[in-house]
């Protein structure tokens, strides 16, 4: 039975949205008015994915949303509740018109005769890695062992971006705290203070004359400076949306001391994960090379390992492609590599990818505690210069009295 978003209006005027099942607009219709709701709006949900995917700025299935629904799906399943009334009971659990939309628009694919993973690929908002997961489950016959998996992979994920943002808050808010007082200072405590000394300048210290300069500078160019960063920024946004720009910043960032190892340490565990997740669920290890690829956010690496997958193909060893690549740990390298030679892949990778995930989370969690004394010190720093300037020529007058 196809699904319906509608849009009406109730008793008192106000408006309601969310999704209907009915063989036609007409019956949904109908449905709406024995509600005692009148019908604005009633479109097949498919057409409203379609023009939803030619939006710039479509409402996409987020991190939250992808563990939840994964998370209930896979009880469902688990308690051999048909596939088709999972899909619908998670859909009107969720509380977000889109998502209900969306999971309709799946479970109309199903009835329709289609897969989960082929349904969820027509989609077009879940990820490569989400969809071979479960078209492995499929055909392997054990969907909800797999859901489950796929759930604890989706809840971590979740929580560690979750922590990350949680922990970046107050570093991002001491930074712009102190650029505000820091522009404040040089463009109206600083100017009173050492208007006295604009006689001679000459006599000053180097420190004041730069201070005075710096600060008229700011004063009187400060449109200039926020209009040519806002553009600055927009013109490096767009170049890095381009392949060139990708692969300038990938390159740059794995040359660069601290930002190359937690790039490599960050995409290798993602690496890891995935192909854990992929091996354990039957999907052939060239095939899940590709998707491990495709989920690297470095082009670089992701290219290394593309490569490293043509070599499989033509009978390389694994450990030693991502080794040659040098953008892999030692130590995860040594594990695949005992891995392939007794047998047990999928749970050397599993083992390798706890490890790495833990060591990212150190790493993280490190950069992120030393970030916040950084701040400090730097805004310190900045205002001792500017009360040194400042100083100085009162120091000097005393000192000539």
């Amino acid at each position: 039975m196809p699904a319906y978003q509608f849009t009406a209006i109730d008793a008192s005027g106000k408006q309601q949205k969310g999704v209907l099942e009915g063989d036609s607009a007409r019956q949904i219709r109908q449905q709406l008015r024995d509600k005692a709701l009148i019908p604005v709006a009633v479109d097949p949900v498919e057409q409203k994915e379609k023009r939803a995917q030619n939006r710039w700025f479509q409402k996409s299935i987020t991190s939250y949303d992808l563990a939840l629904l994964t998370r209930q799906l896979s009880v469902l399943v688990a308690a051999s509740i048909p596939l088709e009334e999972a899909i619908r009971a998670v859909g009107k659990q969720n509380e977000k018109a889109h998502v209900q939309s969306l999971l309709m628009s799946v479970r109309s694919k199903v009835l329709e005769g289609h897969s989960l993973a082929n349904a969820l690929s027509q989609a077009g908002r879940f990820p490569e890695l989400y969809i071979a997961t479960i078209a492995a489950g499929e055909r392997s016959g054990h969907l909800d062992l797999i859901l489950d998996q796929l759930a604890d992979y989706t809840e971590n994920r979740f929580a560690m971006q979750k922590k990350v943002q949680g922990a970046m808050i107050y570093p991002v808010i001491l930074m712009l705290m102190s650029f505000a007082i820091v522009m404040g200072l040089m463009t109206y405590v600083v100017p009173d203070i050492v208007k006295t000394f604009d006689q001679d300048k000459g006599a000053l210290p180097w420190i004041t004359v730069a201070l005075m300069n710096a600060s008229d500078f700011i004063r009187a160019a400060w449109p200039f400076l926020l209009a040519g960063a806002a553009l600055g920024f927009f013109l490096l946004a767009r170049f890095l949306r381009t392949a060139a720009g990708h692969y300038a910043f990938d390159r740059l960032t794995l040359r660069l001391p601290l930002f190359s190892k937690l790039s490599k340490g960050i995409n290798a565990a993602r690496f890891a994960s995935t192909l854990s997740i992929l091996t354990k669920s039957g999907v052939p290890l060239v095939d899940a090379l590709k998707i491990g690829a495709a989920v690297s956010n470095n082009w670089v690496i992701r290219d290394s390992v593309n490569l490293a997958a043509e070599k499989v193909t033509e009978g390389g060893n694994l450990a030693t492609q991502l080794e040659r690549s040098g953008y892999f740990p030692p130590m995860m390298v040594q594990m695949i590599r005992s891995g392939e030679a007794s047998g047990e892949l999928d749970r050397m990778l599993e083992r390798a990818s706890a490890m790495q995930d833990r060591e990212v989370t150190t790493l993280i969690s490190t950069l992120l505690a030393l970030l916040e004394p950084l701040m400090l010190v730097l805004m310190a720093s900045i205002v001792l210069v500017i009360v040194i300037a400042v100083m100085l020529p009162i120091v000097n007058m005393n000192n000539m009295i």
